[in-house]
């Protein structure tokens, strides 16, 4: 069924209940995955969902909502009875509408979309990537977490008042993590993550290399002492961090109550005026890019941090009419719209005469501390406090020569991290989740690694 006929037939529904208003989000994707233990099979995954996420206001405008995979005639209007009755237990206190933007132009990015290997295929490749990260080295004894996966999906919006848009693609992803071990010394794990808009588009030998590479090199581990130590944060650690602070940016956490900002924080400097930070779903790098969001409003970019001040939110619909603005596209479809960012984008501005540029991770002589990878990040980071405890995979450096941390743990709170950056490379690397270059925080250290909460 495609968008139109699915729309055709939500109106008829709709018309037989006499609900005048009304929209929905639908999803289709088929979905193959595979992992391996050894050369066995351990997991394999073929699935085909369909779901239709369906809103009805009432005479009061009040918003009912649910969910359904079942698409037949039958289906659907029994859906819209029940988002009907739920409409009678609607949020009273705060009204949601069509975005204003539903109908709007939306870019869609133009990419081939790959036909499906299946099951059989992935086996194969993922089997002989494993077997080639084990052969790679001899302390490499196990690959414990790995995974081979494509997906293709469609997305459709639409509502009563005439929006209707949709789009297409394909997505492929591998990840391979390796368990390396040697004597006397504690295993150590790392790996590597590559994606795709199909299979054949993702470089494995480049995860296979760069997995190894890794793992191989945190054997050479020590603990760190208690002192002081300079900061680099990885392009992936500093965009795991943003990410998990988005609530700074985000409307539907202040309406709540859980952020860091204001109604009033626009155009605050919350960090060193060298710092920018985009929203870009829409970039030509992001695999993942989506037209419009769960609304139909255009995906676009977005300016978050200005030179070091706050200068957008992201807004849903709702939130957009709270705060007397419109939304940007960054809304989900659900009992409760969410708002989250898509796909970051860290880049130094111009106002830079204040960075300490001899601070390059590449060449820098001095001792730091690099942080590779950020864990735990749902259990280690209270975003309404600002603070985060986490551990972290990472490397000390001293003259020129690196050696694995163990087991270490970096904390502190983001405000004293953004507005204690002292050096912002120039090159932006880009990463699965967004772009980035690497970042440097002036820290102290106490009980393993810890950025300090206060200046």
């Amino acid at each position: 069924m495609n968008a139109t006929e699915i729309t055709t037939q939500i109106t008829t529904a709709a018309n037989i209940l006499n609900i005048d208003k009304w929209d929905y989000g639908a999803s289709f994707s088929n979905d193959y995955s595979v992992q391996v233990d050894r050369g066995a099979a351990k997991q394999l995954k073929a699935s085909q969902k369909q779901v239709i996420t369906l809103r009805v206001w009432n005479k009061e405008n009040l918003v009912g909502i649910t969910t359904t995979s079942d698409l037949s005639k039958t289906g659907i209007k029994k859906a819209l009875k029940q988002a009907n009755i739920a409409s009678e237990f609607g949020n009273k206190n705060e009204f949601t509408d069509f975005s204003p933007l539903a109908k709007d132009p939306i870019q869609v990015k133009e990419v081939d979309k790959k036909n499906p290997l299946g099951i059989k295929k992935l086996l194969k490749i993922l089997r002989e990537a494993e077997s080639k990260l084990i052969e790679s080295h001899e302390a490499i004894k196990s690959i414990p977490y790995n995974g081979l996966s494509e997906s293709f999906y469609e997305r459709i919006y639409a509502n009563s008042d005439g929006a209707l848009r949709n789009y297409s693609k394909s997505q492929a992803a591998i990840y391979l993590y390796a368990r390396a071990e040697e004597k006397d010394k504690k295993p150590r794990s790392s790996g590597s993550v590559k994606l795709g808009y199909g299979v054949e588009d993702i470089d494995i030998e480049s995860c296979i290399k760069e997995a190894a590479k890794k793992t191989i090199a945190h054997l050479d581990y020590s603990s760190i002492k208690t002192g002081k130590y300079l900061v680099c944060l990885s392009p992936e650690a500093f965009l795991t961090l943003m990410n998990a602070f988005s609530s700074i940016f985000n409307a539907r956490s202040i309406i709540d109550g859980v952020s860091l900002s204001d109604k009033n924080s626009i155009g605050d400097l919350i960090s060193i005026p060298a710092l920018n930070i985009y929203d870009d779903g829409l970039n030509e790098k992001n695999i993942s890019s989506a037209p419009f969001d769960g609304e139909g409003t255009p995906t676009k970019k977005l300016s978050l941090i200005n030179k070091g001040k706050l200068e957008n939110f992201l807004h849903s619909e709702s939130t957009a009419k709270i705060f007397n603005t419109i939304p940007t596209g960054h809304a989900g479809l659900g009992s409760k719209v969410s708002v989250s960012p898509d796909w970051l984008v860290i880049e130094k501005s111009n106002e830079c005469s204040d960075l300490n540029m001899a601070l390059e991770h590449k060449n820098y002589q001095g001792n730091f501390v690099y942080i590779e990878e950020l864990n735990a990040i749902h259990a280690g980071v209270r975003a309404s406090q600002g603070s985060f405890s986490l551990p972290f995979e990472g490397w000390l450096y001293n003259n020129g020569k690196k050696r694995s941390i163990e087991s270490a743990t970096v904390a502190g709170d983001i405000k004293y991290l953004l507005k204690n950056i002292i050096n912002i490379e120039n090159e932006e690397e880009l990463t699965t989740s967004g772009i980035s270059p690497h970042v440097w925080i002036n820290a102290v250290s106490y009980t393993h690694l810890t950025l300090p909460t206060k200046a």
